[in-house]
Formats: C-alpha cells, structure tokens, sequence
C-alpha cells in the first residue's frame, strides 16, 4: 500500500518498496519485517523495521538533501547531548524506482510529545537546547531556519491576513501582527550562529514515563539564532512552565530579546504549517492552532 501524499512533488513510498531497497543494498535486513508507521512527520514517511531499526524515505527532493547532513553530523552531536538522538545505520542509495538517498536508523523508545510533569520537562528540554547550543560550531551548516526574522515578514503578513480572513479560523490578525512585530523589533542575537534543532514540535520529542527520552529528526539542524529553539515553548509546554524554561537556559539565550524572537518564530512557523497542511494534516495543523492561541493569549493546553 502507498504512503499517503502530503506534498504535489512527493515520491511514493511503501513497504513493498523498502523490502527491494534493502534486498538490493542491505541484504543483511532484508529478512526482517517492515511495518509503515502513521509518523506526525511531514519530510519522510517512516518504516519500521523489525523490533530496533527503522527506516526514512525522504517524500521530496529538498527532504532527501538532509541525509547526507545527518548521517554526518549526528554522530558528533549524539555524545555531547543529554538525551538520545537519532543513531544512523546505513544510508542507502536511489535505486528500485526510488530517485533519492535514504536512511536505515535505530529505533527510540518512547512516546511523541506526552509530557505529564510540566515543569520538569521544561528544565529537561532547557537542558537539552543549552547543550546542543554550546556545541562547537565549527563548520556546520546553516539550519534550514538560519534567516532572520526580516526574510519572513512578508509571507508571515500574507498568512496572518489570510488565516484572519478564512472561514472556520480564528487567528486575530491585529494580535498576531503585534506579536510579529515585536520580534522584528527586538535586537538580533549579538553572537556567533549555535547549532539549533529548529524544528522542536510534539511530534519530534520521545517520552518515557513522561520524561524527555529522545529527540528526533533534525532535518532543519544547523546554525542559527538560538531564539529558533524557543518556539519549543509555545509548542511543547504549557504557559505556567515557561518560567522553568527559560531559567533552565542560559541568561543570554533567553533573555527579553532572545524571548521576543522566539516568540515570533513559534507564531510565523504554525501559521505557515496551518496554511499549507490544514486540508493534509489535520493532526499537525490542530497543533498548529493550539500554538497560534497559546502564543496570542497565554492560553491553551499542552500538545
């Protein structure tokens, strides 16, 4: 059976297909058996394979570009960060109709985005974020969230206008413009680019018992400002942990500045996913609402 399509230039997938990608360049699992997995994520459909492996097909051309960064630079993170990340095992080739690069990891237990004690998750993700963010940056290569905020303005505007504008949405558009607009005002982070995540969604952080266990997919790692790691806030816990959280970090990478960018990041990136996935991805644009009412008001539970 075909993955289901999320994107116009995306490439189909499935489990027939993984088993021929494996026979052809992994013979050594080609015995074992593949399950699709209904994944939040949007970049690559996702496989199991047999109880502690996993496999990605990137969906599209710019997805299938991460792979070879993460098989490079995920081994030099993984052993300077407190909780777990995606190990690679194998990255294959196009072949068998597939156009792209493709990746075989190990799996990771847990649970996607199940926080239950919020403020100890809080102080877990800080902790997190803080050591990624002091990583040497040495040649890394720009996040795929490495512009300032300025790049943003203009498709940032047109979906506050268009999401205020369409049935069945309540985006305010003079609250949301006042929130943007503090971001683009606020001071630019003063230092050198750090290694960001950018992407720290429900769908990206394993639990176990509720504990942060894991972080995953790090297709948008690279150099940034560290104020992209902030929309964590707005996207994994509630608004009475972010004292927490931004005590957890270090003072310069969350002050009044780095907050009000942060801020604006989480309210740009869930109105350009609620934009694009609301008709594909109801699951991801529900997030995406929870997000834009949490960044607005305060309110809002945790997703």
């Amino acid at each position: 059976m075909t993955a289901a399509k999320l994107h116009a230039d995306e490439a189909d997938t499935s489990a027939p297909l993984v088993r021929a990608l494996l026979a052809a360049q992994f013979p050594q699992w080609a015995g074992l058996p593949v399950t699709p997995l209904d994944s939040a994520g949007t970049s690559n459909a996702i496989f199991r394979l047999g109880a502690d492996r996993l496999v990605r097909l990137p969906r599209t051309a710019g997805s299938a570009e991460d792979v070879t960064k993460e098989h490079r630079w995920l081994p030099y993170l993984a052993p300077q960060l407190p909780v777990a990340i995606p190990a690679p095992l194998g990255q294959g080739r196009p072949g068998e109709g597939y156009p792209w690069p493709w990746s075989v990891y190990a799996w990771l237990e847990g649970e996607a985005g199940a926080f239950t004690e919020p403020d100890l998750s809080a102080v877990e993700l800080a902790h997190f974020i803080a050591a990624l963010h002091r990583i040497d940056p040495a040649d890394g290569p720009p996040s795929y969230r490495s512009e300032p905020l300025a790049a943003r303005d203009q498709g940032t505007r047109a979906a506050i206008a268009e999401l205020a504008a369409s049935e069945g949405e309540t985006v305010d558009a003079e609250a949301a413009t006042a929130v943007w607009e503090a971001g683009l005002r606020a001071p630019a982070h003063p230092g050198a680019a750090v290694w960001i995540h950018a992407d720290l969604q429900p769908g990206n952080v394993l639990t176990l018992g509720g504990r942060l266990n894991a972080v995953i997919d790090f297709g948008c790692l690279g150099l940034g400002d560290p104020a992209v790691d902030l929309l964590a806030a707005w996207y994994l816990l509630p608004t009475a942990a972010h004292p927490a959280f931004r005590a957890a970090l270090p003072a310069d990478h969350a002050d009044d500045a780095c907050w009000a960018r942060g801020r604006a990041w989480a309210l740009s990136t869930a109105l350009g996913e609620l934009r694009y996935y609301r008709d594909t991805r109801p699951a991801m644009a529900g997030t995406a609402r929870q997000v834009i009412r949490r960044v607005l008001t305060g309110r809002g539970r945790p997703v």
